[in-house]
């Protein structure tokens, strides 16, 4: 569990009254992170543009391939058995462009926990298929960080719409006078609206 998780969810519960009722609905679980830098943005590229569950079933049949989640391994395979894991062609690109740039060392993996969220945002969108939406999920799953609003996340302006405006369509404007008051606590607040989408915690 993060360090800060008590004290954001105290602070969203006095600041917000849809956090006041979320909050204790979900008591039982918070963010997790995998510990794995690599796998984390995979699993991001993944699932991109496709529902959790389908995103789980190519990942699970994909995961089968390599001898270990390494970007070396991943670097061995071929894009037939990618391809026939159920990866679009593009996404096998991107996923080699990944590992690429891990085994490469072109990635500032050791200096992350010291850089501030938009520069690792810009470090990381210079890999072919990260774009800002990936890099903030893994600011959030992988680092952890406390603050992060991915206004690009379908779930997340979803659940503000039904959750703050009777399901009524919510600009990026709207869902930022929302999130003003979550502050600095903006990752919690998401990971709650998204439980409320789906009883199952998404981990990447």
């Amino acid at each position: 569990m993060p360090s800060y998780w008590a004290e954001a969810c105290k602070h969203l519960v006095k600041k917000d009254r849809v956090m006041k009722r979320l909050i204790p609905q979900f008591a039982d679980a918070t963010l997790q992170t995998r510990g794995d830098a690599f796998g984390t943005l995979a699993r991001s590229i993944v699932g991109q543009q496709i529902s959790v569950k389908a995103a789980q079933t190519v990942w699970d049949r994909f995961a089968l391939l390599p001898a270990s989640m390494e970007p070396e391994a991943v670097l061995k395979l071929k894009v037939d058995d990618m391809r026939a894991a159920g990866l679009s062609a593009r996404k096998v690109d991107y996923l080699v462009d990944l590992a690429l740039h891990f085994a490469n060392g072109k990635l500032h993996v050791q200096d992350w926990q010291g850089m501030d969220d938009e520069a690792i945002i810009a470090e990381l969108v210079a890999i072919r298929g990260v774009g800002r939406w990936t890099a903030e999920m893994f600011l959030i799953f992988h680092l952890m960080r406390p603050n992060v609003l991915p206004l690009d996340d379908v779930g997340l302006i979803n659940g503000i719409s039904r959750l703050y405006f009777s399901g009524d369509p919510v600009s990026r404007s709207d869902a930022r006078e929302v999130a003003a008051a979550w502050k600095p606590w903006s990752t919690v607040a998401t990971w709650y609206i998204w439980r409320s989408l789906d009883p199952l915690p998404v981990v990447y």
